[in-house]
């Protein structure tokens, strides 16, 4: 069996923890563990978020955000690599840069709504959006930078990634969601934006043709009535009745409609929940289990 499991940049960085290297390389160790009980039994992709580092980077550099989606795709990548390596020394494990297609017109470019970074209260927000011009949006009880976040079109990297998947190895790819990419008339050039991870993980899992698509994060499933007095968890649930429902945009929602898309183009099932369950998620047991 083939699986892609995507990491959420949350599960990597925890909510309120401070963004130091030791802090993510632990909590890597950690995703580490869990992936290995999948990969000593499947072929095994693994993506994963940047929300959290980008937004960060954001802060403190003035580079484009296509330039710190690769800066962060390099740096998470390697730190995932070695704490697989060391839970799996005899497996084979390959990070790849990825770059990914999208469309200059798409709507989301003017429409910025995908939050990075930490959370802020309104003051601090709206001082740091006068300052470095961003779009700053509402997140729970404080405020987000939100930016530009298109639909992923197609992955220039995918007969690369093809390859190394035949020949046994375990891919890293496609972190952050990609580094947003179009091409003009001299060549491909990136793009001010940051694709959502769980989209690019389900293009990228159906043109693998995975058999499975786990979204692993923070919390233990998908909550129906999820912002009122009776939320309750979705185990095993089909798209139709995925459809019935509403769920958080910019967080839970993407990875709903990415079940959603994988489900239905494949056949296949589309899991989320809680990074440590990843196994029993793959075995039925824990979390959202989507099927078209």
């Amino acid at each position: 069996m083939l699986v892609v499991a995507a990491l959420g940049g949350n599960a990597l960085l925890r909510r309120g923890e401070p963004p130091e290297i030791t802090r993510q390389v632990a909590n890597i160790r950690t995703a580490a563990r869990a992936l290995a009980e999948i990969a000593r039994e499947h072929a095994l992709v693994v993506t994963h978020g940047n929300g959290p580092q980008v937004g960060l980077l954001a802060l403190r550099s003035g580079d484009p955000l296509y330039m710190l989606s690769a800066e962060t795709e390099g740096m998470i990548g390697y730190m995932i690599e070695t704490a697989l390596r060391n839970e799996l020394p005899a497996r084979d494990i390959a990070g790849l840069l990825t770059q990914i297609a999208v469309d200059p017109d798409d709507p989301a470019f003017a429409a910025p709504g995908k939050p990075i970074g930490p959370i802020y209260d309104e003051a601090q927000a709206r001082r740091l959006a006068s300052e470095h011009g961003w779009t700053i949006a509402p997140d729970g009880d404080g405020y987000r930078h939100v930016v530009p976040s298109p639909r992923p079109l197609r992955i220039l990297e995918i007969e690369t990634i093809k390859l190394l998947v035949q020949s046994g190895i375990l891919v890293i790819c496609a972190g952050g969601g990609g580094i947003p990419v179009i091409e003009c008339e001299t060549g491909w050039r990136g793009m001010e934006a940051v694709i959502d991870k769980d989209h690019a993980s389900a293009l990228l899992a159906r043109e693998l043709g995975a058999d499975a698509l786990l979204m692993l994060t923070d919390v233990d499933a998908v909550f129906a009535d999820w912002d009122g007095a009776k939320a309750s968890p979705l185990g095993a649930v089909s798209t139709d009745d995925l459809h019935e429902h509403d769920f958080a945009p910019g967080s839970m929602g993407p990875k709903v409609e990415a079940a959603i898309d994988f489900a239905e183009a494949t056949g296949h099932m589309a899991g989320i929940g809680r990074l440590q369950d990843a196994a029993a998620i793959l075995r039925g047991e824990a979390g959202t289990r989507v099927t078209a």
